[in-house]
């Protein structure tokens, strides 16, 4: 793939400038409104080129809007294929393929849920200005601390032991 060839990557950023501007001025078709070209993916051996692109479609209508501009870019593949071979001037063309880009739907997903997210902390954090611990703060034992209990437990043992009198000590 891209990036391992830096000829493939050359190929792939020229392929994309061709298309991007050739769906923009050349192919006057009403199918590739607000088409836009996001990354172009040349194989090392250079035989294929993976173009992938995304539609910003109107409310509702983004399936068929979608399906129709891949349509349109699969019927103008032969000319698109052509204006690339005679503005990079290669021996071999690279075959077009056009892939839908998942990308930017994903992430216009993930950034709802970072933004749920960020209001559900900050719901949070101000319900915590106002907590109480239901115990102590810290309800762990520390080895520096000395215990009150373990204390008062010696003085009982100490009071519950026979006390010797001095009567005892004579028999």
């Amino acid at each position: 793939m891209a990036g391992t060839n830096p000829r493939a990557v050359r190929i792939a950023a020229l392929v994309q400038r061709v298309i991007a501007s050739a769906v923009e001025t050349q192919l006057h078709d009403t199918r590739l409104n607000n088409v836009t070209i996001t990354e172009v993916r040349v194989t090392n051996d250079m035989q294929i080129a993976n173009v992938y692109w995304t539609q910003l479609g109107r409310e509702g209508h983004e399936e068929g809007e979608r399906k129709r501009a891949q349509q349109a870019l699969n019927q103008a593949k032969g000319r698109l294929r052509s204006l690339v071979g005679f503005k990079a001037g290669l021996r071999l063309t690279p075959q077009l393929r056009f892939i839908y880009d998942e990308v930017p739907g994903e992430a216009t997903e993930i950034e709802d849920v970072l933004t749920v997210s960020r209001r559900r902390d900050e719901e949070l954090a101000k319900l915590r200005e106002h907590a109480t611990y239901a115990g102590d703060a810290d309800p762990y034992k520390h080895d520096d601390e000395v215990d009150e209990t373990d204390e008062t437990q010696e003085d009982v043992r100490q009071d519950d032991a026979p006390q010797q009198t001095s009567a005892d000590d004579g028999e």
